[in-house]
């Protein structure tokens, strides 16, 4: 069976200061809709800025270290977060992201986040790579497979 390639699709910043970073970016020109930051009485903990229509774009996303913890228990209990990324590639299907997950583990990278149904409706998955960086590994969304976010 061919396997499809994954694709860079996404830059997830874990932010020490949501909102000083919100700041930041839309000062910098980046379009960030209020309608795009989750917030909670915690106040906000997610970002999904909308950059160009373009398909091939990778998307830019802002989370709280309180919420990172939230999606990848490898960072439960971290302190250490503020600044982290976690490069997004996605896959076609969600089986391909349990078997890139136990491909990159069995060859020796550390997985952070064993492959779960997230919250969100994809498939989702997070290995580290030699230098420490968080790489997701994420199925298309299915809406049937939503849920409701976690307490925050």
């Amino acid at each position: 069976m061919e396997r499809i390639r994954p694709t860079l699709d996404q830059l997830n910043i874990v932010s020490g200061n949501v909102e000083a970073s919100i700041a930041f970016y839309r000062r910098l020109g980046v379009e960030i809709p209020d309608t795009r930051v989750w917030r909670t009485p915690t106040g906000a903990h997610h970002v999904s800025a909308i950059e160009a229509d373009s398909s091939e774009a990778a998307t830019l996303d802002l989370d709280s270290t309180a919420f990172a913890q939230k999606w990848n228990t490898g960072w439960i209990g971290r302190a250490d977060l503020a600044g982290r990324v976690v490069v997004g590639f996605s896959v076609a299907t969600r089986e391909e992201v349990d078997r890139l997950y136990g491909d990159m583990t069995a060859a020796g990278h550390r997985g952070l986040q064993p492959p779960f149904d997230a919250f969100w409706g994809a498939r989702y998955a997070i290995v580290e790579d030699p230098d420490g960086v968080a790489v997701g590994l994420m199925s298309p969304i299915s809406a049937a497979r939503r849920s409701p976010p976690p307490a925050v």
